[in-house]
């Protein structure tokens, strides 16, 4: 990284960490506050990582920052994305796209998300994930491991008591994979075992049943504060209200459209032994 961004972004963080320790609160409690995840509190202000505006006016808002001071944080976030070598990251890699909705997960306690062609991040086996990241426009291959490795440590909020996630596909999902079908059989067993946890409803909309509304991409709602929206390009966090009822409703008639307990495990079970067939077919 060019050291002028370098320093600009420490610059940011080290007025935030300020601004945080005036207002005499923890890194936690700022976090949670602001509706994000402690480490991206922890990476913004040791300089590792460039907050999205969204992302800092939260964290402004969480500080009860006046209207000068959230002016001058928000210059300095300005003053890093002017800075040279502005596309790649704190530890030389090209940031990958895909990580944003992770980070907002993270913090989360009822999640909701729905995908047309590619899997959501949290139910993503380590080798779907890492064909989803390579295939991210500018990623480098240094950054793609510790990406996966997040991606698969950030899974656990699956587990953790008192969080709900709710995942509604369209059956194009299921049949959208990358690699080979021995990648996807083992993909498949990790849906089954996830579809049985109390704290996840898995849906899908079969191919036989129209779509409410035809998706144009992915998103993932986080509590009822932020949705996170996928793009080819990248990922786009909105915290606005208006927007999030929006796809709340939208999310709402996917997830009526969608089949779930029983119908979804044998569609699952149809799907997986169809991915057999095929590897047989096409092993040498």
């Amino acid at each position: 990284m060019g050291s002028e961004r370098r320093e600009r972004m420490r610059a940011l963080g080290a007025r935030l960490r300020g601004l945080r320790t005036e207002a005499g609160l923890t890194g936690a409690v700022l976090a949670q506050r602001a509706g994000v995840g402690q480490p991206t509190v922890s990476k913004v202000e040791t300089g590792r990582m460039v907050p999205s505006l969204d992302v800092l006016d939260r964290l402004s808002h969480a500080l009860r920052l006046d209207e000068s001071t959230a002016r001058e944080v928000r210059d300095l976030l300005a003053a890093v994305a002017a800075a040279a070598d502005s596309d790649v990251s704190a530890d030389g890699a090209t940031p990958v796209a895909g990580t944003a909705v992770d980070e907002e997960v993270r913090s989360a306690r009822l999640v909701r998300s729905f995908q047309c062609v590619v899997l959501p991040a949290v139910l993503q086996s380590a080798e779907y994930a890492r064909h989803v990241f390579e295939s991210a426009p500018n990623s480098r291959p240094e950054a793609l491991g510790r990406a996966v490795a997040a991606r698969v440590e950030r899974q656990s909020v699956l587990y953790e008591p008192g969080r709900e996630s709710v995942f509604v596909l369209t059956e194009a999902v299921l049949r959208t994979w990358p690699g080979t079908p021995a990648l996807m059989l083992a993909q498949f067993d990790r849906l089954l075992a996830v579809e049985s946890l109390s704290t996840v409803r898995l849906g899908v909309i079969p191919w036989r049943r129209p779509v409410p509304v035809l998706p144009r991409h992915g998103f993932t709602l986080c509590d009822r504060r932020a949705v996170v929206v996928e793009t080819f390009a990248g990922e786009r966090v909105s915290v606005d209200s208006g927007e999030v009822t929006a796809y709340e409703e939208t999310f709402s008639r996917f997830e009526r459209a969608a089949v779930f307990g029983d119908e979804v495990r044998k569609l699952l079970l149809q799907v997986m032994e169809e991915f057999r067939d095929l590897g047989d077919i096409i092993t040498p």
